[in-house]
């Protein structure tokens, strides 16, 4: 088994922003950019950035080396299955959104330390699970049975044996989902 992969869900058709939200820009950057470099902020051996085969591509040199993962599908569980299916034997796997910014480089470490024997760990903040979730590589064959667009938080809060951890920082709860949910320039 080899170390943690880090997954950025990025295949949705943002209907609500009415455009490609995930090259609108946040503080100079387009919304993916922010998302992989939390996600290259983990404890990880390599990024998978699961997104539309019309996606625009980025320029993302530098470790941990990116993948991208086209999928035709929008659905959320599909996205999730087919990074989980590209893992192959990692130890498990990080799962960022792709229109979440804002997510503090240093919390998937903190999820990391905190999993132990867990089969998740989840950031909360005041009691709402956010992102990023460190899914264990014992979820991955779960995962492989999910529908829908709800990704695994129903798999998630039907389990004992998930780890929360507090996080006083609300920006794991922080998406885009339409223009003006961006601050103003």
């Amino acid at each position: 088994m080899t170390g943690y992969v880090a997954l950025v869900l990025a295949a949705g058709r943002a209907t609500r922003f009415g455009s490609d939200k995930l090259a609108a820009l946040l503080d100079g950057a387009p919304l993916l950019h922010h998302a992989i470099r939390a996600a290259r902020a983990a404890p990880v051996d390599k990024v998978i950035v699961v997104t539309r085969p019309d996606a625009r591509q980025g320029d993302w040199n530098g470790p941990p080396p990116v993948t991208v993962l086209p999928v035709a599908s929008t659905a959320l569980s599909t996205s999730l299955k087919a990074g989980i299916a590209a893992c192959g034997d990692a130890a498990g796997a990080f799962v960022f959104l792709g229109d979440m910014p804002r997510i503090p480089h240093t919390l998937a470490a903190q999820l990391a330390t905190a999993i132990g024997d867990g089969y998740a760990a989840v950031p909360c903040h005041e009691g709402q699970p956010g992102h990023p979730v460190l899914l264990s590589a014992r979820a991955f064959a779960d995962i492989a049975g999910l529908q829908g667009d709800r990704g695994a938080v129903r798999l998630l809060s039907a389990r004992n044996d998930v780890v929360r951890i507090a996080c006083a920082d609300p920006a794991i709860l922080f998406d885009v989902d339409r223009p003006e949910d961006l601050p103003a320039p």
